[in-house]
């Protein structure tokens, strides 16, 4: 009904124990606010704050959860041997209007038991999520089916992922290029290549993961399905003059014409 791969459903606990889980919390916790920390300084932080660990544990730990020192990012950000790399076609580029470009991205999501992965699709222009799923394991199905379920909204000119094995790989890509739709990669390394959708996580963690606490799949994807429906259609967005993300995409597309907007530009 909601669009889950059908392994959600069969969801096993990841194989931590109940102390690594809780300090893979943490650590992303503290990593959405210090994005710069890589093993050796989450290591310290930790220490100061209670947590005695060695860095071994924590480069372990990390190292699962896909983070990385500069920015975090799904551990898929590491390409296939086989798989074709794209070059990153939006440097320098304004995006002045809804479907020029779509980007994706995958983070980490805790339980009580083990944890998830998230996938989403947004249109770069008006921030507004056009799909995402959830899967417990890291393979290209579950961000094959956001994108299907993205492109049966419209089609986007550009699409920007990072170069994870998901996006890289030949059913990712393959879909992109039947529809027509020029591909681009971030840069190895670069931090704001696709900074919006990173900051999409950030609310998302903020403001409903962490609060909520949700105790089982089911509870996570319900919970989601509605914070990211209110995030698109009721939660006013600052870039926008507190216009919602929905107000400025269909706008776009001359649905409805919101108040005065600011096309994002493309960090350098």
């Amino acid at each position: 009904m909601i669009g889950l791969p059908r392994s959600t459903w069969y969801y096993q606990p990841a194989g931590e124990s109940p102390e690594n889980l809780a300090l893979m919390r943490r650590i992303d916790e503290t990593y959405l606010a210090h994005p710069t920390f890589g093993s050796r300084m989450m290591r310290a932080w930790l220490n100061r704050h209670g947590e005695q660990v060695n860095r071994k544990r924590v480069r372990r730990l990390m190292q699962l959860m896909g983070l990385e020192a500069i920015y975090p990012r799904p551990r898929t950000s590491v390409p296939a041997a086989d798989h074709k790399i794209y070059p990153y076609l939006l440097r320098n580029r304004v995006v002045a209007r809804p479907d020029e470009v779509w980007c994706a991205d995958i983070t980490y999501i805790p339980l009580p038991a083990g944890f998830m992965y998230l996938v989403a699709i947004m249109d770069w222009h008006s921030r507004y999520v056009l799909s995402w799923r959830l899967s417990n394991t890291l393979d290209a199905e579950f961000c094959v089916a956001a994108l299907e379920a993205a492109l049966l909204r419209g089609r986007p000119e550009i699409f920007n992922t990072d170069q994870g094995a998901q996006f890289t790989s030949r059913a990712f890509t393959g879909v992109l290029e039947r529809a027509d739709i020029a591909i681009s990669m971030d840069g190895c390394g670069r931090a704001l290549d696709n900074v919006f959708i990173e900051r999409l996580w950030r609310t998302v963690k903020y403001e409903n993961v962490y609060p909520r606490g949700y105790e089982t799949v089911s509870e996570l994807a319900a919970g989601l399905a509605w914070f990211l429906d209110f995030y698109g259609h009721r939660r006013p967005h600052s870039a926008f003059d507190y216009c919602t993300p929905w107000e400025v995409y269909s706008a776009g597309r001359q649905l409805v014409r919101p108040r005065k907007t600011s096309a994002p530009k493309i960090p350098a």
